[in-house]
């Protein structure tokens, strides 16, 4: 993000779209589920939408359904403006990302990023700076009809076969490649990438900064993956679990707190280089967890993959050691890097909205510190393992309806939006006779 005034960043935006025969402006925003939303002005209206918004009918958006308004004003960010990649250089198409807010000039309830917004500048307030790095995984898949991974390969495999079976890496390797040159040429920094578990699994790494930009940049590397990886007749999935027996796909999220270039998190003197406000956080996050697991999973699928038998997390646990396996956890850090301390959250998948994701992280953990909150047992204890996670999206969606934390944290009435949007999922779901239950049940 470009640290400047308003006036000096309307300039810098109209100069970067005249230096680069820019025509056209796609205006962004996420709905209430993280679904990337928007509509397209022309350069010549460029300046006037900077300066006032562009109005639009939002009648039909997701979580706008319980308003008697219709007419919403998209006021686009000016530090988020970047040039598309994919699109011709030739009369090429910007971004900018937009605060959503009604006709009196308030803000939108179903309007995530602004929610986080707010919850950042509440946290602000205390002194904290909310910084997050994320490891987000997905497919590369044949299609979305009877779809297969593309390559069979596994974990940081570079060879053109796995097990004398020819594999598809260098279509792979090609596509994550033009995806991380994509992401830097949108200032989106890429700390490494790399081949996952399960065959055609991928993950890209983003490196750590304010919650903000990791969520706006979030939504731009999920559209921007699936583009790419669409030219080349290739389906990117970041559904949290698209096949049975293989891996899933995770978001795992790395966070610290800041004051000024000062890791909060940090103290030379403890054994695991952890401060007090590291530990109380930490608490905070183990105690809440089950109550934010709806947003940090919000879909009937994000369940297939919290389970026993995989790395992602099924109970409620956190580990002072490398336990992958565990909720929480403290990646190891060495003493002259104080500010790479952190804690890791690895239940997240990157299907969520990382908008509202990070919004009840922080409120869970700040509770923590609030609270004075201690880690349960002995800090010693390689692993602490606490109660189930949520197994369903109804178990999920039944534990957040009684959270008074996330109510403080996301408002009655984006909770309620959010709710009724996911029990009607849920219902849809229980509907729903599945193929494998044919198979198993059509002799009964």
């Amino acid at each position: 993000m470009i640290q400047k005034g308003k006036s000096e960043l309307i300039e810098y935006v109209l100069k970067q779209a005249s230096e680069n025969d820019v025509k056209f402006i796609r205006l962004w925003f996420p709905d209430i589920l993280g679904n990337l939303k928007g509509f397209g002005v022309t350069i010549d209206e460029l300046e006037i939408v900077i300066e006032r918004g562009a109005s639009f009918d939002g009648a039909s958006l997701l979580g706008s359904e319980r308003s008697e308004e219709r007419e919403y004003i998209a006021y686009p960010d000016p530090s988020t403006f970047q040039i598309l990649p994919w699109r011709p250089q030739e009369n090429s198409v910007a971004r900018m990302i937009c605060d959503i807010k009604d006709s009196d000039g308030k803000p939108v309830k179903f309007d995530s990023r602004n929610l986080l917004i707010e919850n950042l500048s509440k946290a602000s307030k205390l002194g904290f700076n909310f910084y997050v790095g994320t490891e987000i995984e997905f497919f590369y898949l044949d299609g979305i009809e009877n779809p297969k991974p593309i390559d069979n390969d596994g974990y940081f495999d570079q060879a053109p076969t796995k097990n004398n079976i020819p594999s598809n890496t260098d279509l792979s390797a090609k596509l994550r490649r033009e995806t991380v040159l994509a992401l830097e040429s949108m200032g989106i920094p890429i700390q490494n990438y790399h081949h996952e578990v399960a065959p055609g699994q991928h993950e890209i790494v983003l490196r750590h900064t304010n919650a903000l930009t990791m969520a706006d940049s979030i939504i731009s590397y999920k559209s921007l993956a699936k583009q790419i990886a669409m030219n080349q007749d290739v389906y990117a999935t970041f559904m949290p679990k698209p096949f049975n027996n293989l891996d899933g796909s995770g978001m795992h999220t790395h966070i610290s707190l800041f004051k000024g270039n000062e890791n909060l998190f940090y103290d030379s003197k403890d054994p695991f280089y952890l401060s007090k406000e590291a530990k109380q956080f930490m608490a905070g996050l183990y105690k809440h967890s089950p109550e934010i697991t709806a947003i940090t999973n919000q879909w009937v699928n994000s369940y297939k993959r919290l389970v026993p038998g995989f790395e992602a997390p099924a109970f409620n646990s956190l580990t002072f050691s490398g336990g992958w396996g565990n909720l929480i956890r403290v990646p190891k850090s060495r003493p002259e890097k104080g500010n790479s301390v952190r804690l890791e959250y690895r239940s997240p998948d990157p299907a969520c909205n990382p908008y509202l994701a990070f919004s009840v992280i922080l409120a869970a953990g700040l509770e923590g510190i609030k609270n004075s909150y201690k880690i349960p047992n002995k800090q010693e204890q390689s692993n602490i393992i606490g109660e189930r996670l949520p197994t369903n999206l109804k178990d999920a969606l039944d534990k957040i309806s009684k959270s008074s934390l996330v109510k403080k944290s996301l408002g009655k009435e984006t909770l309620e939006i959010f709710l009724n949007n996911k029990y009607r999922e849920w219902d849809e779901y229980q509907k729903t006779v599945s193929e494998s239950e044919i198979k198993k049940y059509i002799n009964l």
